[in-house]
């Protein structure tokens, strides 16, 4: 199912979180929040939008962590419903587009409700003090992203992210 990311909710913030990687390494996003800011990603291996940005993704990602804005990317989806998103294959994704970032598994979909994610991708940009600057597309990334590491607040106006639906588990 095609959806839209929300509007971005200035000042929201940035509930804490303590994922793992696939391989079991722990991240702690109160530990990534830096000077600059940070980027949270909502992605998943299957999604055909992730998979058409998957390489610009990797490149606009680089230059942000470069300028001193760090980057995590979750996966929420239900793997066990959706084996192509398992960590396994999460692996395969990272390397195969050339993650540098730590892409982290949500497990229990706790941190995708918490932060209200709706699609992959869904972005959400933090300034230094964990508050929601940015909840926009891939076109306008990079550059809402330098603007945040710059003068610690995101573009008026957004254009909200589309992507495929998160995929939950029935309660």
């Amino acid at each position: 199912m095609l959806l839209d990311s929300p509007v971005c909710d200035f000042g929201w913030r940035a509930p804490d979180f303590m994922l793992s990687d696939p391989d079991g390494s722990s991240y702690a996003m109160r530990d990534h929040l830096g000077d600059q800011g940070l980027l949270v990603i909502f992605i998943c291996n299957h999604c055909p939008y992730v998979k058409r940005i998957a390489d610009q993704l990797a490149t606009d990602t680089n230059a942000l962590m470069a300028r001193g804005i760090n980057v995590l990317a979750i996966m929420s989806n239900d793997y066990h419903e959706y084996p192509s998103d398992s960590p396994e294959n999460m692996k395969l994704l990272a390397h195969q587009s050339g993650f540098q970032f730590p892409y982290l598994v949500d497990h229990d979909q706790a941190v995708g409700q918490a932060y209200g994610a709706v699609c992959t991708p869904d972005f959400f940009g933090f300034n230094a003090t964990g508050e929601l600057q940015y909840r926009g597309n891939m076109n306008e990334l990079l550059d809402a992203m330098v603007q945040i590491g710059e003068t610690g607040q995101g573009p008026g106006k957004q254009t909200p992210s589309m992507g495929c639906s998160i995929k939950w588990r029935d309660a």
